[in-house]
């Protein structure tokens, strides 16, 4: 399992280096897990990317978990019908 810690807000300006940074990673067969109990805001980019990801990963017979999801980007996961299209984890770290 890798994990990528993110923090801070997932939105326009931030989601294209995450992007970066997930994309140098090998999803075949091995599970992603994004801890994102740091994240204080998540807006449509941020849910756009995490599902793009998603799709990359199942395409290349992967996994993503997301861990330690705070109370707003769940709530975007809620609103928009995809919390379902995930797997959420406890937070990884103490």
């Amino acid at each position: 399992m890798t994990v990528v810690t993110l923090s801070g807000e997932l939105d326009m300006t931030t989601c294209p280096y995450v992007t970066r940074a997930t994309d140098a990673l090998a999803l075949k067969g091995h599970t992603l897990a994004l801890d994102l109990s740091a994240v204080t805001h998540m807006d449509s980019s941020g849910l756009n990317m995490l599902l793009t990801l998603r799709n990359r990963a199942r395409d290349e017979h992967g996994v993503v978990h997301l861990c330690g999801v705070p109370r707003q980007p769940l709530r975007v996961l809620d609103l928009t019908g995809t919390r379902s299209l995930f797997t959420l984890r406890p937070c990884l770290t103490p």
